[in-house]
């Protein structure tokens, strides 16, 4: 089986980081979302992968390469702008051949992996098969219909009244049949090749499309609260290792990775926390859950439950939580203003100002 991964789009949700990168490019635990995609397939057993890319298809290229450091054979397809799920498995025709292949979105993140997809696939053979799992909200997902048998009735994109709470998340089996339904549909309203109307057009030729529901964590990394709860998620499985350097009035309790050429001194680190190469940690406290990236600064500052992009540098701020902070931003003090007070004061008042 080959692997169709998807590593385009615009990526609205996470601007303004994505007017520079790409989405599948934002690091976890200082790491590509990407990797640990193409990381499951090769836990799966799939060595040959097409990566559908977009405008920022030269970065994604040198970042992962010819894919041999995962094990992998990488084709590169250009996708000349994001016109649907559809149309990118439209594109990569010549490359899937008559092949059965996993179409996976490369901004989601599945810490199960999808072995055991992908086993089934394999096993059972259907036309479609699709992952599936409930969700508080399916009108902002794609959603699907599925009778007791696991067999898919129904789908619909982003319903005002869905008919199942099962949401699409991002991962499907196909047989070559689907290349026949992704030539058959039309753009939809909002001009594009979906591919819940393939996988319909599919369901309504009469062909077997399955689907598995999974109960297991997920996340679609499209925001910044995404974002830094997959974060959470890896940094939770971290294994501490200290490869830089950390003085002797630095504090590291629990699992603290600080990589080579990285310094800690005259701070206090409660990991899970994840410290780059070539980044300076200083006087300074750094609390959970926080991933501190490549040649990033921090001095007389805390910072809890963040993700610092490569370059960051945070300066003299008192407390610094829940937040996403771009290549080579700077947050700093501001400049102390002159104190003023203006008074309207009624007759025999006291007021007491402090200095």
């Amino acid at each position: 089986m080959k692997a169709l991964v998807l590593a385009g789009g615009t990526g609205s949700r996470l601007r303004p980081f994505t007017h520079t990168g790409a989405k599948q490019l934002l690091p976890v635990a200082n790491r590509p979302v990407l990797f640990y995609a193409l990381d499951s397939l090769v836990a799966a057993g799939i060595r040959e992968v097409g990566v559908v890319v977009g405008s920022h298809g030269r970065e994604i290229r040198e970042l992962a390469g010819d894919g041999a450091e995962f094990g992998l054979r990488i084709t590169y397809l250009q996708q000349s702008r994001p016109l649907g799920l559809a149309h990118a498995v439209r594109i990569a025709r010549d490359f899937l051949g008559d092949d059965d292949f996993l179409l996976y979105l490369g901004d989601n993140y599945l810490p199960q992996g999808v072995t055991d997809f992908v086993r089934l696939a394999a096993a059972d053979a259907a036309a479609a098969r699709l992952l599936l799992t409930p969700v508080a909200d399916p009108s902002a997902f794609g959603v699907a219909e599925v009778d007791a048998e696991g067999n898919v009735l129904r789908l619909e994109e982003k319903p005002d009244t869905p008919r199942s709470a099962l949401a699409l998340i991002g991962v499907y089996a196909f047989s070559p049949a689907v290349h026949e339904a992704v030539r058959a549909i039309a753009p939809s309203a909002r001009g594009e090749l979906e591919i819940t109307h393939a996988v319909q057009w599919m369901v309504d030729q009469g062909l077997c499309v399955r689907a598995e529901t999974t109960t297991r964590p997920w996340r679609d990394t499209g925001s910044a609260e995404d974002m830094l709860e997959v974060n959470r998620h890896v940094l939770d499985g971290l294994e501490g290792r200290i490869e830089g350097k950390v003085d002797a009035h630095s504090t590291l309790i629990g699992r603290v990775r600080v990589a080579e050429g990285a310094v800690v001194r005259g701070s206090r680190v409660v990991g899970p926390v994840v410290i780059g190469a070539g980044a300076v940690v200083s006087n300074s406290s750094v609390g959970p859950y926080t991933s501190i990236g490549e040649d990033c600064r921090v001095e007389d500052s805390a910072v809890e439950y963040s993700v610092l992009l490569r370059g960051a540098q945070v300066e003299g701020a008192s407390r610094i939580e829940a937040s996403l902070i771009g290549r080579g931003a700077v947050v700093g003090p501001a400049p102390r203003l002159p104190q003023a007070h203006r008074l309207v004061i009624g007759d025999h008042s006291k007021v007491y100002l402090t200095p």
